[in-house]
């Protein structure tokens, strides 16, 4: 199995079980008809970002933290900025990103996963972002990307 089937997998896994230690992780694997031991186990959860968060039962339990739990990757992304952004302007801090009606909030939560070093944080609506950064440098790159994006 590939390493992303495995990680693909595991994400499963600790959303719908309740593992709270890598032998669990271990045995749900191979409940699964994969195979692992308990060094690829240990390394898996470091690349994943698991942590351990208390359960109600007074236990803990392997858990991804919040804002990792939904994080887009780089290529997904892109695909939704393809697909969702319309125009960019840039002024002064602040850039303004026009999108197709209903995606402004994903594109705005998309740009805040990806922590852009510059970028404060985000305002969405539904069709319009506007994005705080820390100057027009930083707001200038920002919307060059989007524009080399699209």
């Amino acid at each position: 199995m590939k390493k992303q089937e495995r990680h693909q997998l595991i994400r499963n896994l600790v959303e719908t079980r309740h593992i709270e230690t890598q032998d669990d992780l271990a045995k749900a694997l191979q409940e699964s008809g994969y195979p692992v031991t308990q060094a690829t186990v240990s390394r898996d959860i470091k690349e994943l970002m698991l942590i351990k968060v208390s359960d109600m039962r007074g236990g803990y339990r392997y858990a991804f933290p919040k804002e990792r739990s939904h994080m887009m990757s780089s290529e997904q992304l892109e695909r939704l900025v393809r697909n969702s952004v319309i125009s960019v302007w840039a002024g002064g801090n602040l850039v303004v990103l026009h999108t197709l009606p209903g995606t402004a909030q994903g594109v705005a939560f998309a740009i805040d996963s990806m922590k852009w070093v510059g970028v404060m944080g985000t305002v969405a609506g539904d069709d319009t972002i506007f994005v705080a950064v820390e100057n027009d440098s930083v707001a200038a790159d920002f919307a060059n990307y989007f524009k080399e994006t699209n």
